[in-house]
Parts: structure tokens; C-alpha cells; sequence
């Protein structure tokens, strides 16, 4: 058990001074002061930026003054300015004091048509909103010709009233569904990332040491079943000592910028009513998901004696993450499907589509007991084989060339 220890601490303090993590770590915060700083951000890059002005040409002043009451109702900040001609505008454009000029005029039906002309045509975000202000001003005049009234055209475009009921008293409703929906969608992705990159740390680890013969000196005073787990182990220290840096900045880096009538942090992101079960069971499907692709890559790292050969060793472990998230994706609009629930209780799947079930629906007890359960027991079961694998396989060395050097770690075992 001390042996045990030490190679467990060995592995997280290793790699917790390591320049790799220090600067992951790192840039992984800086990101994130900058996404829950975004608002201050753009306003200070924005203070000294000249208000947006477009040019427009017409014959009509009715036309035009409707056309900028619409502009003005999508985007105040958007300025309107008129020219003669052609030539004026496009020497305003040379100037740089507008954007791009519109050509304002209406079609044999007298309603309003445009072409809208700037250097380059990349950004929508102008164009969109002109076009936007265009239709509701076609709208308007082509109303106004059928004789419509006002109350009447307000009336025509209210929307229509839609709600929706669940009729099991237990199901969540549709604001519940919503706030589940994007904590499930955040925490998703927290597992994806987290699997590859630890389970891709954790085969490095092992191809490194093989690569540099310090496994020939581990072998000889431990077992290489102590080692296995020990770095699986240490490595997962490691995430947690990361993850909880991290959400400590993100916690406090929120609260700084949460206005005084916001209550919390979750409130603010509106999941101040999400169970907390929900977080529980975050939780114990990230820990069983990590140890699960944590043992496989394990003694697929085994297998390699070249660092360069890692990645293509665990492919097939990063594919079966993407699909089991690519799945989750698609189960985020349609949590009750028969697909759905099915992949939720095959291993490799559920730490992602259990939990999204989990998270967005009310399911009886015994299926999420069970999927727990399955999980456990192929971690145990992929344990003891890649046990067995990692034995042998930090025997072998030369290029690996396929998974048939699985067999070869097994005779080895058996020597």
C-alpha cells in the first residue's frame, strides 16, 4: 500500500509541476474570465467606436421616413444619412464615415424595394437589419392599401398563445425542462473534455515512462498492477485538484459581475430551481466515466513504446466519446426516445445519456440503479483485463502495429 502511495503521489505531483498542466490550467482560466467577463469586455472595446451610420438614397420622403422609424425600432444605434447621388455616398464610403448606402425606391406595386451597396458584402449583421427594417416597412404600406386598421394589424401579427402541459403530475415543466436542459448541456461537455483529455494524459503517462526505460525499474520493485492504478488514481487527483482551481475562479469571477438583484449564481443563469440530485449524479457519472476510460487507456498506453504511437493507440477510445456525446447532443431535443433509452445502458454510453436522462427527465429509480450498476461492473470486469494487458504490455517494446499486441501482453502475463 505505501509502494501504492507513492506512485500515485509521485504521478499527481509530477504532473501538477508540470509546464503542460500549468499552462492548460491557465489558459483554460483566462477563457473563462473572459467568457463571464464578455460584457465588460465589449464595452471597452467599444467605447471609442464611431456610431454606425448607413447611407440612403431615395425619391421619397414618406418612404424614407417610415423605412428609418423601422431602422430605429430594430437598431437605435444605427444612423441614417442621405445623399443625392451615388457619388456622394460612395466617396463617404472612401471616407470611411459610413458603412455602406442604400438605394431606396419602391416597385410597379408602389411598395418599397432596396440594393444595398458597401466595399465588402461580409458582414450580414448591417445588410440583415436593413432588410429587416425593409420588410416591416413593406408590411405596413401593403397593409395600409388593403385598409386595414392599426388595432387590426397589431392584432393579425400578435402570437398565437401555445402553452404546453405535462399530464404526469411528477414530469417537469417546461421552464424546469429549459433550466435542466442548459446545466445538462454544460456539464455534457465538462465530461467530454474531461475523458479525452485525462484518459489521453494518463496513456502518455504510461508511454512516456516506457520510452525513457523507467518502467524496467518499476517493474522490478512494483507490480505493474499497483502502478495501473495508481496513476489512474493520481491522475484523477489531478483533475479534481484542476476542475476545483477552475470553478473557484469561475465562482468568484461570477459573482463579481452578477448585478446586486441576481440572489446567486445559479439564479442567474436561471437554475436556481435544478435539484440538487442533479449535481450529485453529475458528479458519480463523471467519476465512474473517468474511471472507466481511464482503465482503458491505461493499458492501451501499455502497449505503445513510442509516445507518437499513443494517439493512434486510442483512437477507438476517443471515438466511442464522441459518439456517446454526439448521442447526448441529438438527446437533448428528444430525451424520451427508445434510442435514447437504450444507449443509456450500454457502459461506454451512459456516464453522458444516463445523466442526461437523469437530468431532464423523471425516470423510475431501478434504471438509473441499473446503468450505475452495469457501469461498476464493466469498470471492474475492463479492470482485471487491462490489469492483465498492462502487465505484459509494459514488457513490450519496439513499434506497435495493432491491437494484436493485446495478445502478446497476455502470453506475456501468463510467463
Amino acid at each position: 500500500m505505501n509502494k501504492f502511495g507513492v506512485i500515485m503521489f509521485h504521478t499527481y505531483l509530477h504532473k501538477l509541476k508540470s509546464k503542460s498542466f500549468i499552462i492548460t490550467t491557465i489558459i483554460t482560466v483566462l477563457i473563462l474570465m473572459g467568457i463571464t467577463n464578455m460584457n465588460t469586455i465589449i464595452e471597452f472595446f467599444n467605447k471609442d467606436d464611431k456610431q454606425l451610420q448607413v447611407g440612403v438614397i431615395h425619391s421619397d420622403e414618406q418612404l424614407y421616413t417610415l423605412f428609418q422609424e423601422n431602422v430605429k425600432s430594430i437598431d437605435e444605434s444605427m444612423q441614417l444619412k442621405t445623399y443625392e447621388t451615388e457619388k456622394q455616398a460612395g466617396k463617404a464610403i472612401s471616407d470611411e464615415t459610413i458603412e455602406g448606402y442604400l438605394l431606396l425606391s419602391v416597385d410597379k406595386e408602389n411598395l418599397p424595394q432596396a440594393l444595398y451597396k458597401a466595399n465588402s458584402i461580409a458582414d450580414s449583421d448591417v445588410p440583415t437589419k436593413l432588410q429587416q427594417a425593409l420588410q416591416q416597412t413593406k408590411v405596413t404600406i401593403a397593409t395600409s392599401q388593403l385598409g386595414l386598421e392599426p388595432e387590426q394589424i397589431s392584432q393579425l401579427y400578435t402570437p398565437v398563445s401555445f402553452e404546453k402541459e405535462a399530464l404526469v403530475a411528477s414530469a417537469k415543466t417546461e421552464e424546469e425542462l429549459n433550466q435542466a436542459r442548459g446545466l445538462v448541456y454544460i456539464l455534457l461537455f465538462v465530461i467530454y473534455f474531461s475523458v479525452i483529455m485525462y484518459g489521453s494524459m494518463i496513456a502518455m503517462e504510461v508511454a512516456t515512462e516506457k520510452s525513457s526505460r523507467v518502467m524496467e525499474i518499476l517493474v522490478s520493485s512494483v507490480s505493474p498492477i499497483t502502478q495501473m492504478f495508481a496513476k489512474i488514481l493520481g491522475i484523477a487527483l489531478l483533475s479534481l485538484t484542476q476542475f476545483a482551481f477552475i470553478l473557484m475562479v469561475g465562482y468568484a469571477s461570477l459573482k463579481q459581475n452578477i448585478s446586486a438583484q441576481q440572489e446567486g449564481v445559479f439564479d442567474y443563469f436561471g437554475f436556481g430551481e435544478v435539484p440538487t440530485s442533479t449535481f450529485l449524479y453529475a458528479f458519480v457519472f463523471f467519476m465512474l466515466g473517468y474511471f472507466l476510460f481511464a482503465t482503458l487507456a491505461a493499458f492501451l498506453g501499455s502497449l505503445v513504446s513510442r509516445i507518437e504511437d499513443v494517439q493512434q493507440m486510442i483512437t477507438p477510445m476517443t471515438l466511442l466519446i464522441v459518439a456517446a456525446f454526439l448521442i447526448a447532443m441529438f438527446g437533448l431535443g428528444q430525451p424520451d426516445t427508445t434510442f435514447i433509452k437504450v444507449t443509456s445502458f450500454i457502459p461506454f454510453f451512459a456516464p453522458m445519456i444516463m445523466f442526461l436522462r437523469v437530468g431532464m427527465l423523471e425516470i423510475p429509480v431501478w434504471e438509473v440503479s441499473l446503468s450505475i450498476g452495469l457501469l461498476i461492473v464493466t469498470i471492474i470486469l475492463l479492470a482485471i483485463f487491462g490489469a492483465r494487458v498492462y502487465k505484459g504490455g509494459v514488457l513490450l517494446y519496439g513499434k506497435s502495429s495493432s491491437f494484436k499486441d493485446i495478445k502478446k501482453a497476455l502470453q506475456l502475463t501468463k510467463e
